[in-house]
């Protein structure tokens, strides 16, 4: 029997998954934390790892090099399972060792351990399921089969119920720690504050991507590592960001009511405008959004862009204020007179961050204001944001 070892801070997903590596035929254990995972390491000694790299005492990247560097661990196979946007992080892991990295927004357990099965069998080792029917049985393999995908619809069936039922709840604790931190009257309580925020938006992304939630559990991907690159540079907690956290949060809350319609788990295709005479700043909000996976056309000229907007339909557009020809200003003024842009959301990201640039920016009509520099990931967050938001409103209307 394959043994298993899962690194895991939050209980309710790593007992998911001890369940389902059990009833695979899986010997398991469990760690809560790094260091306890690591003791296990050299007790157990399992024959493949699942780690989550956000642990409590020390991080997924310091475990993953603490194995490496003994040597009868140089070869177990170790499969991260992280917040794809904790880039710096992923980076860190495969350089330490990892054997694979997958997003926990995305992958299911039974992924998981098909990928561990791989990984066992590429080592020699056998990688059977718990029920195997003889040879000369095809109508019972497929008995089998067909049983183990009922128990498996089942299973989530049953995990989306009990997610969904736990929401409203979540949604309050999470509107309660953000009005903490707003409101915290020195950074040491605010970034306790911000530290549980973060560990709960975690324990939702997990969650959500175990149960199917995938537009939940992306969008608490991008808040998660929003609010990890606060806490770990607390100058960058300013009344942008954090208006962004609190936009972002209420949003979840239109994730959490729509429920599990089908249509609604995959992030949409979306058209996005980036409109700003400076390459470099072009290509910095471009990249924020490839963060996302949100592709956009980018354009130098405010007079070009006009006529675009005039011949296409845009999901979102991210402006500049200061350009030659025709300020921002002007071309949200003049885009609000076409029929099909009357509301689409124009976010402008300038340097010129006062307060009245901040009223000419609503008063030609703009949906929202960043101010340059940004942080990548908040403008990731606030592009997932308006797309989701403009395809809900969208399917209303259809």
């Amino acid at each position: 029997m394959n043994k298993i070892l899962i690194v895991e801070d939050d209980q309710i997903v790593a007992n998911i998954y001890r369940n389902k590596f059990s009833i695979e035929g899986f010997q398991v254990e469990v760690a809560l934390d790094g260091n306890v995972g690591l003791e296990l390491m050299r007790s157990f000694r399992p024959d493949a790892v699942i780690l989550d790299l956000v642990l409590p005492k020390i991080t997924g990247v310091e475990v993953m090099k603490k194995i490496r560097s003994e040597p009868c661990f140089e070869k177990l196979p170790v499969i991260v399972l992280s917040n794809t946007y904790l880039t710096g992080m992923l980076q860190e892991a495969w350089k330490a060792g990892a054997t694979k990295c997958l997003s926990k927004a995305n992958c299911t357990p039974k992924q998981v351990i098909e990928i561990v099965r791989s990984e066992l069998s590429e080592n020699g080792k056998p990688t059977g399921g718990s029920v195997t029917a003889p040879s000369n049985a095809p109508s019972a393999k497929n008995h089998t089969a067909h049983t183990a995908s009922v128990a498996d619809a089942k299973f989530q069936g049953d995990l989306q119920k009990t997610f969904i039922e736990s929401l409203p709840a979540t949604l309050s604790t999470l509107r309660v720690l953000l009005q903490g931190t707003i409101k915290a009257e020195n950074e040491a309580a605010r970034l306790k504050q911000l530290n549980e925020l973060s560990r709960r938006i975690h324990s939702l992304s997990a969650n959500a991507g175990i149960t199917g939630m995938i537009q939940i559990a992306q969008m608490a991907e991008a808040v998660e590592a929003l609010l990890k690159e606060l806490y770990e540079k607390p100058k960058n907690i300013t009344a942008s960001t954090l208006r962004t956290v609190a936009t972002a949060i209420d949003f979840l809350g239109v994730l959490f009511n729509r429920g599990i319609a089908p249509e609604s788990q995959e992030i949409p295709e979306a058209n996005i405008l980036v409109i700003d005479d400076e390459a470099i700043s072009r290509r910095a909000v471009t990249y924020a959004l490839e963060k996302a996976k949100l592709k956009c056309i980018g354009v130098e000229d405010p007079v070009a862009a006009y006529k675009m907007l005039s011949e296409k339909k845009i999901d979102l557009i991210f402006l500049d204020v200061d350009m030659p020809g025709m300020t921002g200003f002007e071309l949200c003024t003049k885009l609000r007179t076409l029929p099909a842009h009357k509301k689409t959301p124009v976010v402008f990201v300038t340097s010129l961050n006062d307060f009245d640039n901040r009223t000419n920016s609503t008063m030609s009509g703009g949906t929202d204001f960043i101010a340059k520099p940004f942080l990548f990931i908040e403008l990731a967050v606030k592009a997932l944001v308006y797309v989701l938001r403009g395809r809900f409103e969208a399917a209303k209307k259809g």
